[in-house]
């Protein structure tokens, strides 16, 4: 039966709900010593025999009776007759109970001369030193690693007990198919699961991912029945939502229970909880954000409660770069971005949305917006989980303004110096605006002036006091791309896609029309606006737009036809003293004046390299 359905239940009562159900007790299996890494101990692991097994020769020399060293000194040295020679590892023979090093003695046609006594035990390992036959190794409970796997194999163990917990994933949906299958429009690839798949193996549990179950209840209910009957946590991907497709809910209700449909957390509103003969049942929504957050608040906490290994993750507390606005009575996950400026953690704020699925790509940690909170202000200190290693996060720099291509392959060959570039796309005056609220490290734009200049008449204008440094990655042309080779003249004839405002792209367009007393309003699409060059490419190579404005670079990785109409410096604008001090971005400056990176520039066509890494510096009015 259905206890609930989409009564909204906060995250901290549903989690209290499931834990107080379950026992979430793992099974144990046996595995080999050397396939145990990263699992955790079942119980106690005690040694099988003693380690050294014999006494054995700390040092390479003489093993020697100690009795017959005593009196031996400098002015009076004795000649041991009675001895074997050992080396380092070898076992002690029977009688003899010390070691003289070799370099403390001299040998003599009767033996070796000593000049000091030995004491019983000296330089040898007795039996057991390392660890006794029945000393515990390992507690139970411990996640083994790579140490514990070479003592455990010395100390004789060869096979290891383990906590095992079996989980049991279900895609579902008509619409999805599997990977290497091409989608046709309407269909997307199954990913929810192989990403689940990936965060439950690395704790060590046991996975069985089902194939695809297409929409027909029937179908759904007889993988629901079998993976129940054969693991212990079963999760269902999609369908939990009230769409007229959404049999999860009605199948868990009838051969069992859900006593939770929804809860009170942005996104995976829907989640579902349920009971089948007595094992936990999750259904997730479809939406891969969604997918991911149910993965991180939910079936991680699941998997600590069976005891499995499953890293925490760090907290940290950062600047917000931008607002972040809420709905009361919810909790809000919202991944962000986040680097170290100088000594300041800066959080920027991804994409919201559900499907954003490259948002979990781009981040490196979250921020959860309590229930009770409407949001926070932009330059609010908030706490961020961060999910990747601290060290990497403290090598990510914050790279915010306008789009290029050739950016997003300058972050690939700097990940190459342990450097971890991370590029929002926000325009030329929104990548100024970031640098000048010092929530990035550099700012990537392309600002036409009256002059005929780039970019410094509008640092000068909105940084007078700073001192600022510019950085030319290129000349690059922008012109005009389309599917029949279309040129500006066209613009007001045939549908066109814009960039978003603030873009120094969108800049040169209005100037161009301003020039050339074309308005605005006569062009269709000049309000549909999206962020990058590539997304103009690919509005217009997909026929949602006949012709857009672009680099030349782009229009090139889209095979499209190019009809140039301008060149202008594109360049990345620091601050003078992160510029001097900051050891990333003299790693970047020094990738860009490199050949390698000229070469780069080449192959993508449409640069002018003759700037390429040239130095501008800009001083306080």
């Amino acid at each position: 039966m259905t206890e609930r359905y989409l009564q909204l239940k906060s995250l901290s009562e549903g989690l209290r709900m499931l834990q107080n159900r379950f026992p979430f007790e793992a099974g144990i299996k046996t595995v080999p010593v050397q396939d145990s890494i990263g699992l955790v101990t079942a119980h106690a692991i005690h040694a099988s025999l003693s380690y050294p097994a014999g006494h054995l020769s700390a040092m390479d020399g003489i093993a020697v009776k100690s009795g017959d060293t005593h009196g031996a000194t400098d002015q009076n040295p004795l000649i041991i007759t009675d001895f074997v020679r050992v080396n380092t590892g070898n076992l002690i023979p029977s009688g003899y109970d010390a070691v003289i090093m070799i370099e403390d003695t001299e040998e003599t046609d009767d033996g070796f001369q000593i000049r000091m006594p030995a004491f019983p035990w000296q330089h040898i390992r007795p039996v057991g030193e390392d660890i006794a036959l029945g000393e515990m190794i390992l507690p139970g409970g411990h996640t083994i690693r790579s140490g514990d796997i070479g003592a455990m194999a010395s100390y004789g163990i060869s096979g290891v007990d383990v906590l095992s917990v079996r989980v049991a994933l279900i895609p579902t949906g008509s619409e999805i198919v599997p990977l290497g299958t091409m989608p046709k429009p309407g269909q997307v690839i199954e990913s929810n699961m192989l990403m689940a798949a990936a965060e439950i193996l690395e704790s060590g549990a046991h996975v069985t991912l089902y194939p695809i179950v297409p929409d027909e209840p029937e179908k759904i209910r007889d993988a629901i029945t079998e993976a129940v009957a054969f693991h212990d946590l079963v999760l269902i991907s999609a369908g939990s939502s009230k769409g007229t497709k959404d049999y999860t809910s009605r199948i868990i209700s009838e051969l069992g229970t859900v006593f939770v449909h929804g809860l009170a957390i942005k996104p995976a509103k829907p989640v579902i909880f349920g009971e089948i003969s007595g094992k936990p049942v999750i259904g997730m929504p479809g939406y891969p954000v969604a997918c991911h957050t149910i993965l991180r608040e939910i079936v991680r906490p699941i998997l600590i409660w069976y005891g499995l290994n499953v890293p925490r993750y760090q907290t940290i507390e950062a600047r917000l770069a931008g607002p972040l606005y809420s709905e009361i009575g919810i909790d809000e996950f919202v991944l962000v971005t986040t680097g170290k400026i100088k000594d300041t953690w800066v959080a920027l704020p991804q994409s919201r949305g559900s499907g954003i699925q490259m948002s979990l790509v781009r981040s490196n940690g979250y921020i959860t917006i309590p229930a009770s909170s409407e949001g926070f202000e932009a330059g609010s200190l908030v706490s961020v989980k961060v999910t990747v290693p601290l060290t990497e996060a403290e090598q990510t720099i914050l790279i915010t303004g306008s789009h290029d291509p050739v950016i997003d392959h300058l972050s690939d060959l700097l990940r190459t110096s342990g450097i971890f570039p991370a590029s929002v796309h926000v325009g030329s005056m929104g990548g100024l605006m970031a640098l000048k609220r010092g929530d990035c490290h550099l700012a990537p734009m392309h600002l036409l002036s009256d002059d005929g200049d780039y970019n410094i008449a509008f640092l000068k204008r909105y940084m007078p006091d700073e001192e600022l440094i510019l950085i030319c990655i290129a000349e690059r042309e922008q012109g005009i791309v389309s599917r029949d080779g279309l040129n500006f003249d066209a613009i007001t004839t045939h549908r066109f896609i814009n960039r978003q405002k603030g873009s120094g792209t969108r800049m040169l367009l209005d100037y161009m029309l301003k020039e050339k007393g074309i308005s605005s309003e006569s062009i269709q699409g000049y309000n549909r606006e999206v962020t990058t060059h590539l997304a103009v490419c690919l509005a217009v190579m997909s026929g949602d737009a006949d012709l857009g404005m672009a680099v030349h670079s782009a229009a090139k990785a889209y095979n499209l036809p190019f009809i140039p109409i301008g060149t202008e410096r594109y360049e990345l604008v620091v601050r003078k003293e992160i510029f001097e001090s900051d050891s990333r971005v003299q790693s970047l400056v020094s990738l860009i004046q490199s050949d390698e990176f000229k070469s780069l520039l080449f192959r993508l066509g449409g640069y002018r390299t003759n700037e390429t890494g040239a130095i501008r510096r800009i001083s306080p009015i």
